[in-house]
């Protein structure tokens, strides 16, 4: 199932911890709505690798993905290399995930 969308337009709120992380089964009907996410084996972070022709390509997606990141005030774990980037996505704060991570991966696969 793809983003129809529901993800992609919410906004990110503020979370400084006092949340309860998603449990696994509520991540995994997130999940859904974001092709090719993964859910990490602890359920607390959800991930996905990126492929590119080339570094500049690479380089390219960090920078879009760094606005995005900005503009939600929500930032990702990722790692990157010539023609790769791996993305990772949990709230630090709360020790687990929250909706936060899903938009944020929502608006990637947006963008």
């Amino acid at each position: 199932m793809t983003d129809k969308g529901a993800l992609s337009q919410r906004h990110c709120k503020p979370c400084e911890g006092g949340v309860i992380p998603m449990t696994p089964e509520e991540a995994n009907t997130n999940l859904e709505e974001i092709e090719e996410w993964e859910l990490a084996a602890d359920g607390k972070a959800i991930s996905r690798r990126f492929r590119f022709r080339n570094f500049h390509e690479t380089m390219a997606f960090i920078n879009a993905m760094a606005a995005i990141a900005n503009t939600q005030d929500h930032h990702p774990d990722f790692s990157a290399g010539y023609n790769y980037c791996e993305v990772n996505y949990t709230t630090h704060a709360i020790g687990g995930l929250s909706e936060n991570d899903f938009i944020c991966a929502a608006k990637i696969n947006a963008s």
